[in-house]
């Protein structure tokens, strides 16, 4: 069974490029975030032409979260429950089904934006309700796993420059013992390998050619339990997908289980 985890940054723009690395990649489920469309914008029915169903959780603002799958989507639960609203909403960054014989969320945590901001207390505050909402799934014996933009790199080898991060989200210890939390539910940093240089990056700003210079950051992750875990026969960052013209800035993060 072939998973998959894809920030796209914008489903309506990266369509034909979905659609094609869809049925290239031959991926089974496909978690996405930041599909950046209402509900009734997302293209169900292209997909389904193509054989894949979907569930989709979005409000047409810069969030937004889905799954696509071709072995079914079933039990199917929009939004993070006991999750903190912004602004007075509840923003659309989690959804989760069950897929086959696994149960999978995808979720697209708040940026933070700065340390002093309150996006960033927002940010923390709905890491512990993810943890929250998680814990039984994580221990329990079916193959489980929580897939998408984290939007923090969980160790200091995952940005190219540490240094270039000083004082900023997504390297704050706050940040990584929220996902040090995360993991003692019983969940597992499942690491893709790089299909080139030495560290698999996820994710590369569209600015300052920041792809062609490698300067990127590992931000989009796989968090399985046990079971799913001990699944894993392979995983990777497809990087031939964030070149060329229309990318999105991250690519697609691959995981191959034997279940």
């Amino acid at each position: 069974m072939r998973i998959a985890t894809w920030n796209v940054n914008s489903i309506t723009a990266r369509l034909p490029r979905l659609l094609a690395w869809l049925q290239s990649s031959g991926t089974d489920v496909l978690c996405v975030q930041e599909t950046k469309c209402t509900a009734e914008q997302f293209p169900a029915a292209e997909l389904r032409e193509i054989g894949y169903e979907s569930a989709v959780h979005a409000d047409g603002r810069w969030n937004g979260v889905a799954l696509i799958s071709r072995v079914g989507l079933d039990d199917v639960v929009t939004g993070l429950p006991g999750g903190p609203e912004y602004g007075g909403v509840s923003e659309p960054r989690a959804i989760s089904a069950t897929c086959g014989p696994v149960r999978l969320w995808s979720v697209y945590v708040p940026n933070g934006r700065e340390v002093t901001h309150d996006h960033y207390t927002y940010k923390l505050a709905w890491l512990a309700a993810l943890k929250d909402a998680v814990t039984a799934d994580a221990a329990g014996e079916r193959p489980f796993a929580v897939l998408g933009d984290y939007n923090i790199a969980p160790t200091d080898a995952d940005v190219w420059d540490r240094s270039a991060f000083e004082g900023s989200t997504h390297v704050t210890e706050p940040e990584r013992a929220a996902l040090a939390a995360l993991r003692e539910t019983g969940l597992t940093d499942v690491v893709p390998r790089p299909l080139k240089y030495d560290h698999p990056f996820t994710y590369w700003d569209y600015r300052q050619l920041g792809f062609p210079k490698n300067r990127g950051m590992r931000i989009d992750l796989v968090y399985g339990n046990g079971p799913f875990a001990g699944a894993v026969k392979d995983g990777y960052v497809d990087r031939e997908e964030r070149k060329g013209k229309g990318a999105s800035d991250h690519a697609p993060v691959v995981v191959d289980l034997d279940v």
